[in-house]
């Protein structure tokens, strides 16, 4: 029993450390995800408009995948401010990509419309998966 609780004793700090940084990551990057994306669909989502919802909620799970997956192999803390960094870099990139693929997307989420809205969710989480695919090899 003692040396399950030195145990305890001796990780309990390193998962408050790995947890507190991973989770200063995910606000920071939905922060920073929310600035530069080219409309504020928190406004949006005020005024009772769906697809911004589902947009948004796309870009919050499509970052917390990566940082999930960075945090469960991080051999220390700069491995998930690290790889937090490429993971926000990568999702931004895929929101912007989807803007050339789907037409018109900025006034098709402002006008709520549910199908493309659907679509871009679809892209943010499959980018996300091989994101974290990818961080984790």
């Amino acid at each position: 029993m003692a040396a399950v609780i030195e145990s305890f004793l001796t990780g309990f700090p390193l998962f408050i450390l790995h947890f507190l940084i991973t989770l200063s990551m995910f606000v920071l990057a939905v922060i920073i995800y929310e600035k530069i994306t080219p409309f504020r669909e928190i406004d949006m989502i005020k005024q009772g408009n769906v697809s911004a919802a589902i947009s948004l909620s796309a870009g919050i799970v499509g970052l917390a995948i990566p940082l999930a997956v960075c945090l469960a192999g991080s051999v220390n803390h700069w491995d998930i401010i690290i790889w937090g960094l490429v993971a926000l870099t990568v999702q931004v990139i895929a929101f912007y990509a989807a803007h050339f693929i789907i037409d018109d997307l900025r006034g098709r989420i402002e006008r709520d419309e549910i199908g493309p809205a659907i679509l871009l969710f679809s892209g943010k989480i499959s980018v996300a998966m091989i994101n974290a695919a990818a961080i984790a090899v």
